[in-house]
């Protein structure tokens, strides 16, 4: 923490790509929990995951494996490089176990990100799960943000355990408005229509998974819940970021334009989990995200109706032994 929160990030990121897959890593690796479990008819190895965002080209899925995971979802990746929104874009708020992000989608783009996945093998080979994540480009027109999605579709089709569909960055003009009604059933038609056609070329139906914001009520989560029904979304992931500010009021950095990730998520993410396992009955499959530092924090969704576990911010705050605690917590 006494670096720059991007450029930790960075050197972070880049030892763990060095590192994977070679005896020093071998010897760091934790022993994952054993706790097996069935969602989109994908066998998961425990309950789990890395959310999107910390490996946003796919470069350190071995290594971020090595940390206990059942799955890792990277990303999110857009048909074209893009560097994101200007630096800094990155702050802690450590009083509060918080952080704000205005990233952007930087990312190497379609073509170099499923060259990274391609190359990962040690976590697939031990049964993880692997989502890939997907989005727009910032130059492309809110009107056009379909073709991009379809694009982005087209390619990590044939790479992905599950599709991640990111309609709720608060960091890309204009794309939480692709969860509006219409605009998500427009979206949604046309990849479950694309999905289709990639299922008789591909022989395999690979899960589609749609992530929401946490800043919705009731009644935009309901209509959300029935439009993924309709469309035959497999499962959503709850939730990106929230763009509030009233949990870290008055500290450093609280008022830079972002998502704001950590503990003053949580229940606002645990909030929309349990609207939406009302919406969706028991059986539909809702990955709960937001706030996750402990073990006990990993039950608290599970108790709002989640099956499924991710964690991000709290990984920054708590280190690796965060996985393991959180996954024993939820074993049966």
């Amino acid at each position: 923490f006494g670096l720059d929160p991007e450029h930790a990030h960075d050197l972070t990121m880049a030892a763990l790509a060095r590192l994977q897959n070679t005896t020093a890593m071998c010897l760091w690796q934790q022993p994952r929990v054993d706790d097996p479990v069935t969602v989109a008819g994908l066998r998961f190895p425990n309950r789990i995951g890395l959310a999107a965002g910390l490996d946003k080209n796919g470069e350190c899925i071995d290594g971020l494996g090595a940390m206990g995971f059942g799955h890792i979802e990277v990303g999110t990746v857009t048909p074209l490089a893009q560097p994101g929104n200007p630096k800094p874009r990155l702050f802690r708020i450590p009083p509060k176990q918080a952080l704000i992000n205005r990233m952007g989608f930087n990312n190497q783009g379609l073509a170099a990100f499923l060259a990274n996945v391609q190359r990962a093998k040690s976590f697939r080979q031990a049964g993880g799960i692997l989502g890939l994540n997907i989005g727009k480009n910032a130059a492309t027109p809110i009107e056009r943000a379909v073709d991009d999605y379809l694009l982005c579709l087209d390619g990590v089709y044939a790479h992905a355990d599950y599709v991640a569909v990111n309609i709720s960055s608060p960091n890309t003009k204009n794309l939480r408005a692709l969860q509006s009604d219409e605009a998500l059933d427009a979206l949604l038609s046309a990849l479950q229509a694309r999905r289709q056609q990639l299922a008789k070329k591909h022989g395999k139906t690979v899960p589609m998974f749609v992530k929401i914001a946490p800043d919705l009520d009731e009644a935009q989560v309901g209509v959300i819940a029935a439009t993924l029904r309709r469309n035959g979304i497999d499962g959503v992931i709850a939730t990106n970021t929230t763009i509030t500010r009233d949990a870290v009021q008055g500290l450093p950095h609280a008022s830079e334009t972002g998502g704001l990730s950590g503990a003053p998520v949580f229940e606002a993410s645990n909030r929309v989990i349990r609207q939406l396992r009302a919406s969706l009955g028991p059986g539909y499959p809702i990955i709960g995200v937001g706030g996750v530092m402990s073990g006990a924090d990993a039950r608290a969704k599970r108790e709002a109706g989640a099956d499924l576990v991710q964690i991000y911010t709290g990984l920054i705050y708590r280190g690796p032994d965060l996985v393991s605690e959180a996954a024993r917590a939820l074993q049966r």
